[in-house]
């Protein structure tokens, strides 16, 4: 028996309970090797949540599994903020600038761009199996990565967002040298403050289903609590594999679902 409608939607109980779940692996993934997005925003999606609101309903969880993991990150004395401060404002910037774009333009076109998308970035991941293995001497100046790629990838999450935590990570390999394990754990405050702002503005513009972004935020936390006890220690390799797979699924099922 559906137990709330939301803009012409029933929500079921099996369905709440699915998306916990999806929101859960989300959250565990993403907090290790980031790309959780990959797999909530297409769950959302599949759900027949329109766009641009499957988009902000996605920020109200990943906002919770990115913050749980940052504050995990913090009290173990893996993060030290005060260089952050530059990064943080501009990805918040790039975000505020993405999450108003997509509020005041068509939208169709993210039903198909989404799942090509997923195919892109399995193919990305698929393809750097050894990237970021050892530190190496960086490409970019952090003032110059800071108000360059950081913004970039900042708009890309406030206007889209699957695979932000990812591209911050890999951008912190390609352009600042660092280890995958270390870009992961720096790309963290990055994506909450991405994620919070995005998500401030998607309230303001009662584009969030809280109904649904409710049980998906217990999900993330679960999943964020668990996966930041395990970062030092998993091997990055499975949790690569486990996102190829992923998202891999997730798009074909998306496609099939556009074109049957």
């Amino acid at each position: 028996m559906p137990v709330e409608s939301v803009s012409g939607f029933d929500w079921s109980v099996a369905m709440l309970l699915g998306l916990f779940c999806v929101a859960a692996l989300a959250g565990w993934v993403d907090t290790l090797a980031g790309g959780g997005g990959l797999l909530t925003l297409p769950a959302l999606i599949l759900v027949g949540i329109p766009p641009v609101s499957a988009l902000a309903t996605n920020k109200s969880q990943s906002f919770a599994g990115t913050l749980t993991a940052t504050l995990a990150l913090l009290m173990r004395k893996q993060l030290n903020l005060r260089e952050f401060w530059p990064l943080l404002v501009a990805a918040g910037i790039g975000a505020a600038i993405g999450s108003l774009i997509v509020q005041n333009i068509a939208t169709d076109w993210l039903r198909w761009f989404v799942p090509v998308l997923l195919l892109g970035v399995a193919l990305y991941f698929l393809l750097t199996p050894a990237l970021g293995e050892l530190e190496t001497h960086a490409r970019m100046t952090q003032p110059w990565y800071g108000s360059t790629v950081v913004p970039a990838i900042g708009l890309y999450d406030g206007a889209i967002g699957p695979g932000t935590g990812s591209f911050f990570a890999a951008s912190g390999v390609v352009f600042r040298g660092h280890t995958l394990r270390t870009a992961t754990v720096r790309a963290k405050p990055l994506n909450f403050t991405t994620n919070v702002v995005a998500l401030v503005l998607f309230s303001a513009g009662g584009q969030v289903v809280w109904a649904i972004g409710a049980a998906m935020i217990a999900g993330q936390v679960l999943g964020a609590y668990i996966a930041s006890h395990m970062m030092l220690t998993i091997p990055l390799r499975y949790i690569r594999r486990m996102v190829i797979t992923m998202c891999v699924l997730m798009s074909l099922a998306q496609l099939y679902r556009l074109l049957f």
